[in-house]
């Protein structure tokens, strides 16, 4: 078994996530794909993901790829949470979530909605043909639906919530955003919406899925494949990864046994620190993906600054992979104030760094920068 260290594993890591080097704006669309998606639950959020990554990212990119090129599509897709995926790529999501119990089969999901399992099923073949070549805000879209299948009252559990009862319609490829009409946010059918759908075979999806995962987020053990994912158990996490066979190789991390891809352990083992400093917005999929339950990337002391409750996650200061402090920022009369919390003393080349990376930033809202330090 090949052993690693953990200067190396984040090294490499950071290759993989486009944050060594940022790519250039023609890739972006790889980018997205390659660390799968964009966590959108806050859009502005979504932005920064890229704009880290991104060289030259110009503001408004996201809107012209979701609403006018279509080769974004935003939909609940991973652990139910609002993603912009690549459009293409849809169908090989849809189809590795289809291996996921359905939430509808989940007696308590049923009881939390007040619904028997055939008017869940009922409701959600109505959300698919009443989309079918429609664009239609909540509102309209509850009322169609209700009338459908009957039942007037289905119309204000369907307007209500977070979207929990749209989640399942995503999770089979029947729901996505449309563009806003106004401050109300619209759904439509994917196929439909992107022009075509190429269904894949779910085992074949979940090895590419998997492939993604640990390409990017790599070396991982089970349960953090499972966090990622959305899975309710480690040994269902463990079958998913072990089904790619010899694509796949345990590792040694300073004592962890790891999964990684065994293409990509020769790099990895080889890659060294190279005094990457990135200021990463909240959600950033770094973060997402990071391991919590040791000190390789965040120290446990530290961790309810990052990992908020609610599931938020902070916008954070990364220093060569390690989460170094935490920041903010505010946009003011053409004026853009960073603020930077490190959570230990840092070294000059430190702060030089997160003085570019705070006028990249700067220039990439439309203002000028103000470092302060707190």
């Amino acid at each position: 078994m090949t052993s690693l260290a953990w200067d190396a594993v984040l090294a490499w890591r950071l290759q993989r996530q486009q944050l060594a080097a940022r790519a250039p704006r023609a890739a972006a669309l790889d980018v997205v794909s390659a660390i799968g998606g964009l966590h959108a639950q806050v859009a502005s959020a979504a932005e920064l993901t890229l704009w880290a990554r991104v060289e030259g990212l110009e503001r408004g990119a996201l809107d012209r790829a979701l609403w006018q090129e279509r080769s974004l599509v935003k939909t609940w897709a991973m652990r139910g949470t609002l993603h912009l995926l690549v459009a293409a790529e849809l169908p090989r999501y849809v189809a590795a979530l289809s291996r996921l119990r359905p939430r509808h089969h989940v007696p308590a999901w049923l009881r939390a909605h007040g619904l028997e399992r055939g008017q869940a099923e009922a409701m959600l073949a109505a959300i698919a043909a009443v989309l079918d070549g429609s664009l239609l805000t909540r509102e309209e879209l509850a009322a169609a639906v209700a009338e459908r299948v009957g039942e007037p009252d289905l119309a204000n559990k369907l307007e209500g919530g977070f979207g929990d009862l749209l989640k399942p319609a995503a999770f089979t490829g029947d729901l996505c955003f449309g563009p806003s009409d106004g401050q109300r946010v619209r759904f439509t059918r994917p196929a439909v919406w992107l022009g075509g759908w190429e269904s894949v075979e779910p085992e074949q999806a979940a090895r590419a899925i998997v492939r993604t995962y640990l390409h990017a987020y790599g070396p991982a053990p089970r349960e953090q494949f499972q966090r990622w994912f959305g899975m309710t158990s480690p040994a269902e996490a463990a079958r998913w990864i072990k089904a790619l066979g010899d694509e796949v190789t345990e590792v040694d991390v300073e004592g962890r046994r790891e999964w990684m891809l065994a293409d990509d352990v020769a790099e990895a083992e080889s890659a060294e620190p190279a005094g990457v400093v990135r200021l990463l917005g909240g959600f950033d999929h770094y973060v997402v993906g990071a391991p919590r339950d040791g000190e390789a990337v965040l120290a446990p002391e530290r961790r309810d600054r990052v990992y908020r409750p609610q599931g938020w996650l902070s916008p954070v200061l990364l220093v060569d992979g390690r989460i170094a402090g935490v920041w903010s920022h505010d946009v003011a009369g053409g004026r853009v104030a960073v603020d930077v919390e490190p959570f230990e003393r840092i070294g000059a080349d430190v702060k030089a760094a997160v003085e570019t990376e705070a006028e990249r930033l700067a220039e990439f809202l439309g203002g000028s920068a103000e470092l302060r330090w707190t």
